[in-house]
C-alpha cells in the first residue's frame, strides 16, 4: 500500500558506513544524561568509565530506566573500547546485535556487560574496559 500523506522515512546516512556506525552507537543520550546530572562528562575515555562506576544507581528502581541505561552503558563501553584500543571496531552480529570486534578476532558483547552493570554494578565498566585493554 502506498500511503503518500505519511511521506518518505529518511535514512540515516551514517548507518552505511563503519564510521557512521560508530557515531549511532556513541549517541548514549540517556546515559550521557544521567552521568551529567551527578557531575561526571563522559569524554570517551577510560577515566569516564572510572567515573560511570562511583555513580550512585538511582536508576535501579525503575525497570524500563535500568533497561535503557544499561543499553546506552553497553553502547558507551564499546565506543570507549573502539576509540582507545588500537585494532577494535563495531560489529553488527546477523541477530542485529552490536558487538566489539579486536585485532584478534575476539568479540565482546558490550550492551550485555551493559545492561548487567545498570542491574548490579558488576563487573564495573573500567574492570571490562581493562580486561579488554589487555587481550
Amino acid at each position: 500500500m502506498n500511503f503518500p500523506f505519511l511521506g518518505r522515512r529518511r535514512e540515516d546516512l551514517r548507518a552505511h558506513d563503519a564510521e557512521g556506525i560508530g557515531e549511532l552507537l556513541a549517541d548514549c543520550d540517556l546515559l550521557r544524561t544521567q552521568a551529567l546530572r551527578e557531575g561526571v562528562r563522559l569524554d570517551d575515555s577510560a577515566v569516564s568509565l572510572e567515573q560511570l562506576d562511583q555513580i550512585l544507581p538511582r536508576w535501579r528502581a525503575d525497570e524500563e530506566i535500568q533497561t535503557w541505561l544499561g543499553n546506552d552503558a553497553g553502547l558507551y563501553l564499546g565506543t570507549v573500547i573502539v576509540r582507545t584500543v588500537h585494532g577494535a571496531a563495531w560489529a553488527i552480529r546477523p541477530d542485529g546485535q552490536p558487538v566489539v570486534r579486536l585485532a584478534s578476532g575476539r568479540e565482546f558483547d558490550v550492551v550485555e556487560s551493559g545492561h548487567a552493570w545498570a542491574a548490579d554494578g558488576v563487573p564495573e565498566l573500567s574492570q571490562l574496559y581493562g580486561e579488554v585493554a589487555e587481550a
